[in-house]
């Protein structure tokens, strides 16, 4: 395996992060939007809490923080950041994968763009995280994943195959998806910035936050940092952590600021840490410390042993 499991769990959330907080221009100054990734995180702590997908809970951690939804292009890009728990957590399985990722959408409306855009990434995702992720054919297998639809998503990712196919440049590819202010086209366009630069996760976010284009400098700073955000999370899968540029890595560190809506980056690197454990299988003895006493006292700490693949989260 080229890289962990955790250090592609890590480059998922913290290329999504970084992706919608990079400012345009290639400085690097953060300019986060801390209710974009708010609804992954509390995805993160339900799955975490019950370890296993159940919407009632999530439905139920949304409404304690007042995160109410609107049928808009800005919110349908907060969706899908939403997905990526899912999208992480049942990535091995591509049946149960689709199944989950179509059972949360649920929660919200019902758009068929959004369900296609949360189909796309999330199977990218999958292939990265189980390194199956070929540039040359992602996008067929990632039409194949989606199916008979009604929507313009397949035919943007053809179109965005065709482009790279031709090399052509940036400014070009964000003249051709920024006539509209789309979901798909900011699907689309994501999808571009990462295959384009598939190895080079620092260039793959710059240029998705690079707003050169006349039409591109209209947009919403919500659908920009959409952008970047979901290439951010694609590049960081494929890349994981240490694909991501160590300054910007010890930058965030230092500042330690909120980070969607948790109080501090230290505290959303100890959230996918727990998250992991929580995948793997891993029993948390601190989370369980009544099952460590009996009458009372203590008993001594147990060490479990089994050998590699025996031990399933599910």
């Amino acid at each position: 395996m080229r890289y962990s499991p955790i250090s592609r769990f890590k480059g998922t959330l913290l290329g999504a992060f970084l992706g919608e907080s990079l400012a345009s221009g290639g400085e690097i100054q953060f300019q986060s939007y801390p209710d974009l990734g708010r609804m992954a995180v509390l995805g993160i702590q339900s799955l975490i809490a019950l370890g296993k997908l159940d919407l009632d809970d999530w439905t139920r951690r949304q409404q304690q923080e007042s995160l109410y939804l609107a049928a808009t292009d800005d919110i349908s890009i907060k969706i899908i950041i939403a997905i990526l728990p899912v999208a992480l957590f049942f990535h091995e399985n591509p049946i149960k994968l689709r199944q989950n990722l179509l059972h949360v959408l649920k929660i919200w409306e019902d758009d068929p763009v959004v369900q296609d855009g949360t189909l796309a990434v999330g199977y990218a995702i999958s292939l990265a995280l189980t390194e199956k992720l070929d540039p040359l054919t992602l996008i067929p297998q990632i039409i194949s994943f989606i199916g008979e639809t009604p929507t313009s998503i397949p035919k943007k990712l053809l179109r965005v195959q065709n482009l790279l196919e031709q090399g052509v440049g940036l400014s070009r590819a964000q003249a051709e998806f920024a006539r509209e202010e789309k979901l798909s086209n900011t699907i689309a366009m994501a999808f571009y910035c990462f295959l384009s630069t598939l190895e080079d996760f620092r260039l793959a976010v710059l240029r998705a936050t690079y707003n050169h284009n006349a039409k591109v400098q209209d947009a919403t700073p919500l659908s920009s940092q959409g952008i970047g955000a979901i290439t951010g999370a694609l590049s960081g899968a494929y890349n994981a952590t240490g694909g991501i540029p160590v300054n910007w890595q010890v930058l965030l560190l230092q500042r330690n600021s909120p980070a969607w809506g948790l109080t501090s980056f230290s505290q959303m690197l100890k959230l996918t840490d727990a998250f992991v454990a929580v995948w793997s299988g891993v029993y948390d003895l601190a989370l369980n410390p009544r099952e460590l006493t009996e009458e009372g006292c203590e008993v001594a700490l147990l060490s479990v042993y089994a050998a590699p693949g025996v031990i399933r989260s599910r």
